[in-house]
């Protein structure tokens, strides 16, 4: 039995116009599985290796959304929680067409070996029932704080690209912890940069 349930009022509204064919995401997972720059055994730091991607599959015009699922408790007040004591967890999230149907899937190497679908995805990093999982759209940066809505998301800025070159070279810079570190880690985050810009040549379908 699922522990996750869809939370529809959350979702934004998708088109189902745009999608890939299941080959060309499994390209696109693998392409992002094996590229050590995203960090994948660090379990945490989610929100900005899932910014980072879509960053880089919105450069390439590969069709996209996020991800996102709440603990119960989180949330809704209620019972339900999510593994690593979470109160959330986010990953860029693909559509494809199978059975004339759109299927989201999710690219998250640091829990599967392979794409997993939205629902399983959510299920599988909930560790108490309820968790609410929801599709957000891909420029869709971070949740308010205080209640959350449909519409009062933070989209993508100037500030929190700093702040996902920052998680990419594991640094939470929002942190104090983290403010310190960049201080002390110029030349990391520079690197990263740098190695994060020349990705945008790579284009993993067309290469």
């Amino acid at each position: 039995m699922s522990k996750t349930v869809f939370d529809s009022n959350l979702s934004d509204e998708i088109t189902e116009d745009f999608f890939l064919t299941k080959v060309e995401a499994d390209i696109v997972f693998e392409y992002f599985k094996t590229n050590p720059i995203f960090l994948w055994k660090d379990v945490h730091n989610c929100e900005d290796r899932a910014e980072a991607i879509a960053l880089l599959l919105t450069h390439w015009s590969i069709p996209h959304y996020k991800g996102w699922v709440f603990s119960g408790f989180f949330l809704k007040k209620q019972i339900g929680s999510l593994a690593n004591r979470w109160n959330y967890h986010v990953a860029t999230a693909l559509p494809v067409k199978e059975n004339n149907a759109i299927v989201y899937y999710v690219i998250d190497p640091a829990h599967f070996n392979n794409l997993a679908t939205l629902a399983d995805w959510a299920d599988m990093v909930t560790l108490e029932a309820n968790s609410y999982h929801i599709i957000k759209y891909a420029n869709v940066y971070i949740f308010p704080t205080g209640i959350i809505k449909k519409y009062n998301w933070h989209l993508r800025n100037k500030q929190n690209l700093k702040w996902t070159m920052q998680g990419l070279a594991g640094i939470n810079g929002v942190s104090i912890t983290g403010k310190a570190q960049v201080a002390f880690n110029k030349h990391q985050v520079k690197r990263t940069i740098q190695r994060f810009t020349a990705l945008k040549k790579q284009h993993p379908i067309k290469s």
